[in-house]
């Protein structure tokens, strides 16, 4: 199967087409399993994990943007970072008492408060450069972790355009604060 072909089965399955979704499943899961089994090195884990990666592409497929790169990169990190997710949560939670006496002061120094501060005043400042609909709607994605497709909606925008609108906001973002 070629990429172009899987492209066209996660766009399908972003408009909850389970059929394409059943195929996106036969033609990938092999590889994604792959990638489970060689982060969690437990079988069982993997099997579960491999379900999880499959309901998050399920929901998350509009999140996929269309692009000359390969559509199972996309995949396989969608694979790779639950993976990482389920390994960090074996881990005990409670670090040993000796440790949290070693912890450092949480409030960052009026040095770094200061940085933040331009920082965030700079962010604000190329924020303000967009248009009102295309800051709103970069907020709405990437602060407020909205979907592309919520987005479109709220907007009364074709989900296409609202890509196109975000990796344009996000292109115009980088050469303002590089300036």
């Amino acid at each position: 199967m070629t990429p172009h072909d899987i492209t066209k089965l996660i766009v399908r399955t972003a408009m909850k087409d389970r059929g394409a979704f059943d195929l996106l499943y036969r033609q990938t899961s092999a590889k994604l399993f792959g990638v489970c089994l060689r982060v969690l090195r437990d079988r069982a884990e993997a099997e579960e994990a491999l379900q999880d990666v499959y309901v998050k592409i399920w929901t998350k497929a509009d999140r996929f943007a269309v692009s000359d790169l390969s559509p199972i990169s996309w995949l396989v990190a969608v694979a790779r970072n639950h993976a990482i997710d389920k390994l960090r949560a074996r881990r005990p939670s409670g670090a040993p008492i000796d440790h949290a006496a070693e912890i450092a002061d949480p409030k960052p120094g009026p040095e770094s408060v200061a940085v933040m501060t331009s920082e965030r005043r700079r962010i604000d400042e190329c924020m303000d450069e967009l248009d009102d609909e295309r800051s709103a709607a970069v907020r709405g994605a990437y602060l407020s972790g909205d979907s592309y497709a919520e987005l479109a909606t709220r907007h009364g925008v074709p989900l296409n355009t609202m890509r196109t609108w975000l990796r344009r906001s996000l292109l115009k973002l980088r050469d303002c604060l590089e300036r």
